[in-house]
């Protein structure tokens, strides 16, 4: 269902006159016909039809944002596309921004640095959504994605593929729209943490530049090598929110973080690095049945040696030999050990040459939130 509704995509908004192109444009009605029934669709496959459609709801939103230019979407218009998310969710789910003073307050150093460089104020996103019948034993869920509206690469300025850079938002754009699949589904027995720390990667005088040492807001010290691995400097201080002032009990977390990542795995696959075996074995199966696919690789602690520094506590990237096993291992500094955590790098299947934003992560976060309800009602 999800799929079908999916394929009626098309972005419109910066097209005029003939130029526009429309998707079924005579259709009027479908036609659901069961085999494993005499043909007649009941109340379930109804229900499936619904969530399938809900479910689109938050794909398109994910297209809509990956697709669009960075003269279009900042940080300051995801923060508002965040807001209505929270206003059309009849009451489900709670919006909160933090400013660059609040940030600041929170020694958020690593991220603040980031957003030196651009014209537009970084805005620390904080979505909250309670369930229909909220319980103390609801399961306390974060899901982070990595928001950066656009990435010139920094003083390490990008030689490649910038014109593509507003995608680098692709992890932010899947969690905002698997929540607002989830406002639309409504799962029971979870409470579930939507957050992106949103800015741009610009060039000005008060960009960081290569050497300068950050403070993290769990302390730890970070040398910057380069400009253009800078995600994971974002990545870091929301991690630290979701674990510390938020108080997850487990975590997932998508980014287009790797160019490594997709001469890995390719353009259709996104690449998974976890430490537990349960939350991988999840993670696998939802991955199958949303058609968001993923694979597992290894997050091999050896490779820390690469992120050693002569001056800080870490570097904030290694050699180019496994530099997504790195920027994995760099992640795995800013959340809880104890806590089920899982890096989701979906670089190479958030865009399509032909298609442009393919909508990838909304439904495949949408069905692990979904899950972690379930799982808190057999507990």
């Amino acid at each position: 269902s999800s799929a079908f509704y999916s394929s009626l995509y098309s972005d419109n908004r910066y097209r005029t006159g003939d130029k526009i192109k429309k998707v079924a444009e005579d259709l009027t009605s479908v036609t659901l016909v069961s085999e494993e029934t005499d043909g007649s669709v009941g109340d379930e496959s109804e229900a499936a039809v619904l969530t399938g459609k809900q479910l689109a709801t938050g794909i398109f939103l994910t297209k809509d944002i990956v697709n669009s230019p960075h003269n279009v979407m900042n940080s300051l218009s995801l923060a508002d596309t965040a807001k209505r998310i929270a206003a059309e969710s009849n009451g489900r789910i709670k919006c909160t921004i933090l400013g660059k003073k609040e940030c600041e307050k929170r020694g958020m150093g690593s991220y603040l640095a980031v957003a030196r460089g651009s014209e537009t104020e970084p805005q620390f996103i904080h979505l909250t959504y309670t369930p229909p019948n909220p319980s103390n034993s609801d399961k306390k869920v974060a899901i982070v994605g990595k928001g950066l509206l656009f990435d010139t690469g920094g003083y390490n300025i990008k030689t490649a593929m910038m014109e593509l850079m507003k995608f680098d938002c692709g992890g932010a754009a899947a969690v905002l729209g698997a929540a607002r699949a989830t406002a639309a589904t409504q799962p029971d027995g979870v409470e579930a943490h939507f957050i992106v720390a949103a800015c741009e990667n610009m060039i000005n005088e008060k960009a960081m530049v290569p050497s300068d040492i950050l403070t993290a807001s769990n302390g730890k010290t970070i040398e910057v090598v380069n400009t253009d691995a800078e995600g994971r400097l974002t990545l870091a201080d929301a991690l630290v929110f979701a674990d510390k002032e938020v108080g997850c009990e487990a975590c997932i977390e998508l980014s287009t973080l790797t160019g490594a990542c997709m001469v890995a795995l390719g353009k259709q696959m996104a690449g998974v690095w976890t430490s537990n075996d349960e939350l991988a074995k999840e993670l696998e199966s939802i991955s199958k049945d949303t058609g968001d696919k993923s694979w597992r690789m290894p997050l091999e602690n050896a490779y820390n040696d690469q992120l050693e520094s002569m001056v800080a506590d870490i570097k904030n990237c290694g050699t180019r030999w496994g530099g997504s096993i790195t920027a994995a291992l760099f992640l795995q500094h800013f959340m809880d050990k104890k806590k089920p955590f899982a890096h989701i790098d979906i670089a190479g299947p958030v865009w399509n040459d032909k298609t442009g934003a393919t909508g990838y992560g909304a439904k495949l976060v949408a069905e692990w939130v979904r899950r972690q309800g379930l799982a808190k009602k057999e507990d």
